[in-house]
């Protein structure tokens, strides 16, 4: 591999990577590639051979205990030259000693085991144009900087680490539409929409109810024009009943995987999770 090294991403260089995320059929969003830099700017990295980009691989920190692996791309016409592997171990020296998760297509699963990752359950992709009408409640709110305090504590105990700067970012409202379900003055749940390469998303879900999944996802629906998908886990059974009962179907699917520990998180109350890159 003469001529080969891993280094931290520029912001071009992400852009990049998203662009070949994209060509690998992942669908990413529009906006993603600087919120994603908000995580963890220094969590990116590119492998370059002969000072031309070759790999990319994300490996973002969470706090002090927990990171993520995502964005694993090797250019097709690299593969198989031990450039990726070189990438995979760059990327998880920078995580070293803590738990890690990951999203990997479903073929991968062994290889990611020989590095110490165990199934903790499968992500199902759902999408289509969903029969809803948009709804009217008053308990539906725009988040907006005076709600976006309350709306990162909700999501605390939906991650397995501190995400703030990367909420703030995604949570935009000059870049996205997100809204919440205050009740008495309490979120109990918020789910954010965005245009990707192929329709919208949305991601996160996250619901005290089903019944607040519900109204949160229609509303948010009713913002696209076209095809919505939604990244929810396989375990909650009220989750895939949502999308069935809006007429999406099951198009793509992954592994969640994790080294370490797998985190305690309430599955039964993640109606979509945030991103396959992040976590």
């Amino acid at each position: 591999m003469t001529g080969f090294v891993v280094r931290e991403m520029g912001a071009s260089h992400l852009d990049m990577a998203v662009k070949w995320a994209e060509n690998e059929g992942w669908n990413p969003g529009l906006g993603d590639a600087p919120d994603f830099r908000a995580a963890d700017p220094g969590g990116f990295l590119m492998g370059f051979l002969d000072d031309q980009p070759a790999t990319a691989i994300a490996a973002v920190r969470y706090g002090v205990d927990f990171g993520f692996i995502g964005l694993y791309i090797v250019v097709p016409e690299l593969r198989g030259k031990g450039h990726g592997w070189a990438t995979w171990q760059a990327g998880m020296e920078r995580l070293n000693g803590r738990v890690i998760g990951l999203d990997g297509v479903l073929a991968q699963q062994d290889n990611y085991r020989k590095s110490g990752f165990e199934l903790a359950h499968r992500n199902v992709r759902y999408g289509g144009r969903p029969q809803t009408s948009r709804v009217a409640d008053e308990r539906l709110v725009r988040v907006d900087s005076q709600l976006l305090p309350s709306v990162i504590a909700f999501d605390r105990a939906f991650f397995p680490g501190p995400r703030e700067d990367f909420l703030r970012a995604w949570l935009n409202p000059e870049r996205r539409t997100s809204l919440a379900y205050v009740q008495e003055g309490h979120v109990c749940g918020y789910g954010t929409i965005r245009a990707c390469r192929t329709g919208h998303k949305i991601g996160p879900l996250f619901a005290e109810r089903e019944d607040v999944a519900d109204l949160l996802f229609q509303a948010l629906a009713a913002e696209a024009p076209e095809e919505v998908f939604l990244d929810l886990p396989e375990p909650n059974h009220a989750a895939i009943a949502l999308a069935d009962r809006h007429a999406l179907q099951p198009v793509f699917e992954t592994a969640r995987m994790y080294r370490g520990p797998a985190p305690q998180l309430p599955l039964e109350r993640i109606y979509g999770i945030t991103t396959f890159e992040l976590g």
